[in-house]
């Protein structure tokens, strides 16, 4: 456009002056495209997020490298690395085969000797390839050596269902990872979190497992200077209160935080008040903040993309249950996945994970609202 730009003025066909006037508006914004994520209202995606909390720990620290499937070449089948390896170079941003099981056990082995391996599964439904050497290799550990070895690695990738990728490549595992002593489990929604977070997991001593998103990875996000600043980084085990309210509490985490803030605001028209709380944590979960917020609310429905049996919701449940009984008003709703294997048509798809109708009628069910049971369906 530029190049057109200048060959019409030298054809003379529109005065001088006006180009550079066109050129003085059009600049600004063509600088800001080539920065690595947007100040204009402040706002950045979650790839973007991901992609410079990597970059800072990377600088800060020189133990810290970054392995997986096409992360360095490709940079990362998601774009997450994007740049890491033209500025790391390959002995810190390394391409493995096709075989999660093998380069896994090699950043666990790292990590016994005190490097900071991030490993990335291209998604986490491929990480049971390498469950092995995560939970009895890199989890227990620190327990078994009497806490004479670390394992500081960061297990990360996408997690939970995308768009028409079937059965096998759309699990949530934040129940699986967080039923294991000895690793801590997040799981970001927004771009503060995915930053805050990442550069949590990567300085901790232990072995993190980092949950993302597929669909949010393009999101965009308001965000602070004081969340760019290099050394931010959010405590491990502490939930957000997203948006506050007094008569119901809303957890949820990933993905589902944003589909509860659409259900708290199309409640808020109908005289209801929701609570949404991002866990941000999984393991260790913030328990405290989800007891204050169901003492001050009464009532309590959880929401995630996994399956309903033995879920974090079901964990939840059971925490207010023992802990804050007495202050309920009326029983724990959870919206959860579909207890099947995820189908490949669009439509059964849709049915098979949570909507904001079915956090909506949930939420009407536990403050007395009529609502049948079947509307959630």
């Amino acid at each position: 456009m530029l190049g057109l730009m200048r060959r019409v003025s030298i054809s003379g066909s529109i005065p001088t002056s006006m180009l550079q006037q066109s050129l003085q508006r059009i600049l600004p914004g063509l600088a800001i495209l080539e920065r690595g994520y947007s100040t204009l209202g402040k706002e950045m995606t979650v790839r973007e997020a991901l992609n410079s909390a990597l970059d800072e720990e990377m600088s800060a620290d020189p133990k810290v490298f970054l392995m997986g499937e096409e992360v360095g070449e490709y940079q990362g089948a998601y774009k997450i690395t994007k740049g890491l390896l033209e500025k790391y170079g390959p002995e810190r941003v390394l391409d493995t085969p096709i075989t999660e099981a093998g380069f896994t056990g090699i950043g666990v082995g790292a990590a016994y000797y005190g490097l900071r391996p991030v490993v990335e599964f291209m998604t986490f439904n491929f990480s049971m390839q390498a469950i092995d050497h995560i939970i009895n290799s890199a989890a227990k550990m620190n327990y078994m050596s009497a806490g004479n070895i670390s394992v500081p690695i960061v297990f990360r990738g996408p997690n939970g269902a995308a768009a028409g990728v079937s059965s096998q490549h759309s699990q949530c595992y934040g129940a699986w990872y967080a039923h294991v002593p000895g690793l801590k489990v997040l799981s970001p929604y927004s771009s503060e979190d995915a930053r805050g977070l990442l550069k949590a997991a990567i300085r901790d001593p232990d072995p993190v497992v980092f949950l993302e998103n597929e669909i949010l990875y393009g999101q965009s996000f308001p965000i602070s200077d004081e969340v760019l600043d290099s050394s931010f980084c959010l405590p491990i085990g502490k939930a957000k209160i997203e948006r506050e309210g007094k008569d119901v509490t809303i957890t949820a985490f990933s993905k589902m935080v944003g589909y509860a803030l659409q259900a708290a605001e199309v409640l808020s028209k109908e005289g209801i008040s929701a609570e949404v709380i991002n866990l941000r944590s999984l393991r260790p979960l913030d328990r405290a903040a989800i007891n204050a917020s169901v003492r001050k609310t009464t009532r309590l429905v959880t929401v995630e993309e996994g399956f309903p049996q033995h879920g974090i919701g079901a964990e939840i449940c059971a925490s207010v249950v023992e802990e804050s009984f007495e202050y309920l008003d009326a029983p724990v709703e959870r919206i959860a996945g579909a207890d099947v294997p995820m189908p490949y048509a669009a439509n059964l798809e849709r049915l098979a994970v949570p909507q904001v109708d079915n956090i909506v009628n949930a939420v009407k069910r536990a403050c007395f609202r009529s609502v049948p049971v079947a509307a959630a369906a």
